[in-house]
């Protein structure tokens, strides 16, 4: 992939649906070449925090910055060129072969020009990168929820841009691919952000967070920085547990703050452990 890293930051950002306030004066910076991760609970603005750094949402106001330049100003392709957005989900009612959707990234670059060599290849390294080479001449609409999720971002590798962004990519993944997938982000050159749900896989693999509560920014830094107890007790509603790992980074331990032992202890059952 092309490098450097892009340079995304948020200014300000808001943005209201059906009269509600949705993100609220979000302002972030995400250091260029770094695995940035969104993470908040379901409704804290995450995916449309996203949207508007790709360019595919207007703020109502503030701005959504690329390189300095203010995103919604850039003509669409010279974006296209710089960044590939993958959604959370994707509809299955399309009658072409993995291999044409995985081409379909390289539409930046070449226009309706005849495919090269280039994007020939571009195409069989995402596609090995994605494990899905072995699902090239499928019809995009037979495959299930994680192939498909595969297959789209393998279209975002073959796009070669110096940053992605990412909506829940490990979606639909089993175990070994969603591993994988981070290994992938995280050993890339590339920007990476990424709204993810996984406080465990976050912890893990990215340099940089940006936690979000109902549309604002509660904190934003390094992993260790950003998931301490009292920040997730607060913003999650969770009881957390946090160690230092083997490489530096926070190994987390989660328990809701009512459980089973809260409910035993009412009932005068006592007290059990409670996990996650």
């Amino acid at each position: 992939m092309t490098g450097p890293g892009a340079a995304h930051a948020a200014s300000g950002l808001c943005w209201t649906a059906g009269g509600r306030v949705v993100v609220d004066g979000v302002s972030f910076t995400v250091p260029p070449g770094s695995f940035t991760g969104l993470v908040g609970p379901n409704g804290s603005g995450k995916s449309t925090v996203l949207r508007l750094l790709a360019g595919l949402r207007r703020p109502a106001s503030g701005s959504a910055l690329l390189d300095g330049r203010t995103i919604s100003a850039t003509k669409r392709r010279e974006v296209a060129r710089r960044l590939a957005f993958v959604a959370q989900e994707t509809s299955a009612d399309v009658e072409a072969s993995v291999r044409d959707v995985v081409l379909l990234g390289r539409a930046p670059h070449r226009g309706r020009s005849a495919t090269t060599g280039e994007d020939a290849r571009a195409v069989q390294r995402a596609m090995a990168a994605m494990d899905v080479s072995a699902l090239a001449d499928r019809s995009w609409s037979s495959l299930s929820g994680g192939e498909r999720q595969r297959v789209n971002i393998a279209r975002a590798l073959a796009q070669d841009t110096a940053s992605l962004l990412l909506d829940e990519p490990t979606n639909h993944l089993d175990i070994s691919h969603r591993l994988d997938l981070m290994e992938l982000l995280a050993g890339s050159a590339v920007t990476v952000v990424a709204a993810l749900h996984e406080l465990d896989l976050a912890a893990r693999y990215c340099d940089h967070l940006v936690l979000l509560d109902a549309g604002r920014v509660a904190a934003s830094g390094p992993p260790a920085e950003v998931l301490t107890p009292e920040l997730l007790r607060r913003v999650y509603r969770v009881r957390a547990t946090v160690r230092d790992g083997p490489d530096g980074r926070p190994d987390l331990r989660l328990e809701p703050l009512r459980g089973r032992g809260a409910a035993g202890a009412a009932s005068g059952r006592g007290t059990e452990p409670t996990g996650v």
